[in-house]
């Protein structure tokens, strides 16, 4: 599913039009966003969280040339899907 097609469905399901519809998707990201660049951690009920994490830096080793490269830290984001959500894909 692509942003259009999510746009679409969103605006069906709200009985809204679509510049509403994608108003509130775009105004969810920017909040969701603004709190993962806070360091908060963010809990989408049945879905799952979202969170930042500090990856510290690391070495690593050129298999051709044997040589050695530090690779600096940097911030990913990181996504744990809720149980509600991994008991309907086992199911």
């Amino acid at each position: 599913m692509n942003n259009k097609e999510f746009i679409t469905e969103l605006s069906k399901r709200l009985d809204c039009s679509q510049k509403e519809a994608t108003q509130l998707a775009d105004a969810t990201v920017s909040l969701i966003g603004q709190q993962l660049e806070e360091g908060k951690t963010v809990l989408v009920p049945g879905f799952g969280s979202f969170r930042v994490k500090k990856k510290m830096e690391r070495v690593v080793v050129n298999p051709v040339t044997q040589q050695r490269l530090l690779i600096p830290p940097k911030l990913v984001l990181v996504y744990k899907s809720s149980h509600i959500l991994k008991n309907k894909f086992n199911s």
